[in-house]
């Protein structure tokens, strides 16, 4: 089970990395902003979700194959960013994967800490947004949860999966693996259809 979280940790780490790095070609940044913003992009959700558990010290700074892993997903985005681009809204992509691996890894983690299942689904879902919402402020941009579209709610929606799950004793990885099929469903679905929240308007 360790060794299996630990790669479903890994591979969110290099998606959300991914898309960190590809925005960062897109603003134009040089290689090491590039770096930056993958690293920034692919463990900040994962500090904070340890910091408030008290997992000391945080994973992705204890363990080297974190950071290496998102260096290694910032070098190949600086590479092949032309391949990457011809992906059909990479970062957006790349975005809902990462969301929707960390969202189910976040709350098996907090679970796995003592917390409430209720608790959890809220650390997951903090797991998810924090790497974008970093990203997006180191480069101006206005944080996609912040936004109309479904992003907070798909990772609540991933987290929820897995700790109904652990409230109903159900099998953790199958829920695991439904609740990041759940997240990134919606996520895309959101993506491709359009779907939001309804949006403040200011009174005429």
């Amino acid at each position: 089970m360790a060794t299996l979280l630990l790669a479903f940790d890994l591979i969110g780490t290099f998606v959300f990395a991914l898309s960190g790095g590809t925005l960062a070609v897109r603003k134009r940044l040089d290689l090491f902003g590039v770096l930056v913003l993958s690293c920034v992009a692919a463990v900040s959700g994962g500090i904070v979700r340890d910091v408030l558990i008290g997992a000391h010290p945080p994973a992705s700074l204890a363990d080297w194959r974190y950071l290496v892993t998102a260096m290694a997903a910032g070098l190949v985005t600086f590479r092949w960013s032309a391949l990457i681009e011809r992906m059909n809204n990479p970062v957006q992509l790349f975005d809902a994967a990462g969301l929707a691996l960390f969202a189910v890894l976040g709350t098996a983690k907090a679970l796995a800490f003592g917390l409430t299942p209720f608790a959890a689904m809220l650390l997951g879902m903090v797991t998810g947004i924090g790497g974008g919402i970093a990203r997006d402020v180191l480069v101006a941009r206005t944080p996609v949860v912040l936004q109309a579209e479904l992003y907070a709610i798909a990772a609540l929606a991933g987290g929820g999966v897995v700790a109904l799950a652990s409230a109903l004793h159900l099998p953790q990885v199958p829920a695991m693996v439904a609740g990041a099929l759940a997240c990134f469903g919606l996520r895309y679905m959101a993506l491709r259809h359009g779907w939001q929240l309804p949006v403040a308007r200011p009174r005429e």
